[in-house]
C-alpha cells in the first residue's frame, strides 16, 4: 500500500500542455455526432519538446491521443542562460512566428501556443511576435520550424574548425 502511494506521488517525465481543444459535430440521420480534437505540447523543460495532435469521440482519449503523439516527436531547442541562441523567422502555411533571444529577468513574452511551447521546452527569456494566420495548429507547427532551423553553438564552432571559447570569446 504505502509503495503505490509514493510511486504517485513521484514526478513526470514530462510537462503536458493543452493547446487547444475543438470541438466538432458531424450531422447524422438521428441528430449531430460530437467528436473532439486536441492539440497538444509536451517537454521534459530541459530542451526537449514536442507536439501532438489527436482526435476521438470523447475528451479524455483525444488528448491522451496527443499526449502519446507528442512523446514520439520531440525536438531539441537549443538553449544557452535559459534563452535562444539567435533570431529566427518559423513558418508554416500562412503562420510565421518570430523568435528573438532576452536578456535574463525578461520572461517569456508569447502569446498562448507560442508560450505554451517555450515554457514545455523550459525556456525562461524569449521574445515572441506571431505574424500571420494565428490558427493555433499553424502557429504551433511554425513554431517548431524555428525550434528545427535554429543553429546550436557547439555546432556552428565544429563547421568553422574552431573551439567554443574561441566562437563566444
Amino acid at each position: 500500500m504505502e509503495h503505490q502511494k509514493n510511486f504517485d506521488k513521484e514526478p513526470k517525465e514530462f510537462v503536458e500542455k493543452l493547446v487547444t481543444l475543438k470541438r466538432t459535430s458531424k450531422t447524422v440521420k438521428g441528430g449531430r455526432r460530437m467528436s473532439f480534437a486536441a492539440l497538444t505540447v509536451v517537454g521534459d523543460q530541459k530542451g526537449r519538446v514536442g507536439y501532438g495532435f489527436g482526435k476521438a469521440n470523447d475528451v479524455s482519449e483525444a488528448i491522451k491521443k496527443s499526449i502519446d503523439k507528442a512523446k514520439r516527436n520531440l525536438v531539441t531547442l537549443p538553449m544557452k542562460n535559459g534563452t535562444i541562441p539567435h533570431d529566427i523567422i518559423g513558418k508554416y502555411k500562412s503562420s510565421s512566428v518570430l523568435l528573438k533571444p532576452a536578456c535574463s529577468g525578461t520572461g517569456i513574452i508569447a502569446g498562448g501556443a507560442v508560450r505554451a511551447i517555450l515554457d514545455a521546452a523550459g525556456a525562461t527569456d524569449v521574445l515572441s511576435k506571431s505574424l500571420g494566420s494565428s490558427t493555433a495548429e499553424n502557429v504551433v507547427r511554425a513554431t517548431f520550424d524555428a525550434i528545427e532551423h535554429m543553429m546550436n553553438a557547439g555546432s556552428i564552432a565544429k563547421n568553422r574548425g574552431k573551439t567554443l571559447d574561441e566562437l563566444w570569446g
